[in-house]
């Protein structure tokens, strides 16, 4: 788009697609925050077996908290010391970046211990012994998760010793205010009302969004210039854009594979804002392609939708069995769409992984059975 141009189509989706997923996280911050007891620097320690959130990890003990520190305060993160079971603290930024995994294969000279979480550029005093660990703004995102093997009472006790303290008075910034919506009825031309507060409430540090936030200014700035640009906006968004991102989710983005897609980069997107919102939306808090590898499938292998209504058959030959190809666990999970939460069932049953008692055929390969009837 051209200085003084209309913004074309192309110019509108651009700038449509790098904003959403602002606004996924801000849509999150939101939800959370509505919770009962939350608080900033106040660790949230999930239940096991919880299954009330989006995409849960059900093969973990699992813990939350959102951080928030200003220029004269320091939130020190308290990682225990985990032996022989897989663990992780991620730290994503208000974009959806992932900004540092502590754990002994990313950060192996100080895989445990305390942390103390600043923001770039302050100057706070470090409790001696405190390794500094800059946050990309004012806030960001903590997710940790203990594998819990076959002993669930273990991954407990070490969920519980991670912690997390601020150091002084916190001055923390509401997030923005933005329309509610839903995955499948995502923002139209209402996402271009509240653009300056938008880019201002959060850093991002991708490549090139600087340029990309100009974009978004440019389409703000052409829908606030008068009724029928908003409408022509709108109309667009409406038929086009946004049923083709929804349309495209699991094909632009990503190879497509016996009905399959994954195994892409995440976690980190650099200018592809593309992907960083798809995963903002199907996944928020993806991890980083080193820590974990995500695929997924909405279609049988010829193309046909999975249907509720129907029964299938997963099947791992003998020698392409899971388990050969992870360093640490794999799991599967089954998740409705679009909430992404996971399909209620007689038996509660919700996942397998690597430590579940699984029937193997007689010739070693592993068949699962998914849906209302046996298969």
């Amino acid at each position: 788009m051209k200085a003084g141009d209309e913004p074309d189509e192309q110019a509108i989706a651009d700038a449509y697609v790098y904003l959403l997923a602002r606004m996924l996280v801000i849509r999150q911050e939101g939800i959370d925050a509505s919770e009962e007891g939350f608080a900033y620097n106040k660790v949230k320690y999930n239940p096991l077996g919880s299954a009330e959130f989006v995409n849960p990890n059900l093969d973990v003990a699992y813990l939350e908290c959102w951080i928030a520190v200003d220029d004269d305060s320091v939130v020190l993160l308290t990682v225990p010391e985990i032996q022989d079971r897989y663990y992780t603290a991620q730290i994503l930024d208000e974009w959806g970046e992932v900004i540092i995994n502590i754990n002994e294969r990313r950060t192996p000279s100080r895989s445990h211990g305390t942390f103390a979480l600043t923001r770039p550029g302050s100057s706070p005093s470090i409790p001696e012994g405190a390794t500094r660990i800059d946050l990309h703004g004012s806030k960001a995102k903590l997710l940790a998760r203990v594998e819990l093997k076959d002993d669930p009472d273990e991954a407990l006790r070490l969920q519980r010793e991670f912690t997390v303290e601020s150091l002084g008075e916190v001055s923390v910034a509401p997030p923005p205010s933005i329309p509610d919506f839903e995955n499948a009825s995502l923002l139209g031309v209402e996402i271009f009302e509240t653009v300056d507060e938008v880019l201002e409430s959060a850093i991002d540090v991708a490549p090139g969004a600087a340029e990309a936030q100009v974009g978004v200014r440019s389409v703000a700035s052409f829908v606030a210039a008068s009724e029928d640009n908003r409408s022509e906006v709108e109309a667009l968004l409406r038929d086009k854009i946004v049923p083709g991102f929804l349309g495209s989710i699991f094909t632009e983005t990503t190879p497509l594979v016996n009905g399959w897609v994954g195994g892409i980069e995440t976690g980190n997107y650099g200018s592809d804002y593309l992907k960083r919102t798809v995963l903002d939306l199907a996944g928020i808090w993806a991890n980083t392609s080193a820590e974990v590898v995500y695929f997924a499938s909405t279609m049988e292998a010829d193309g046909t939708p999975l249907d509720g209504s129907s029964s299938y058959l997963l099947h791992f030959p003998g020698e392409k069995l899971p388990e050969a190809v992870v360093d640490g666990y794999w799991s599967i999970i089954l998740v409705g769409l679009p909430d992404l939460r996971v399909v209620p069932n007689e038996m509660e049953r919700y996942n397998f992984n690597s430590h579940s008692d699984l029937a193997m055929e007689p010739d070693g390969s592993l068949k699962i059975g998914i849906g209302p009837t046996p298969v």
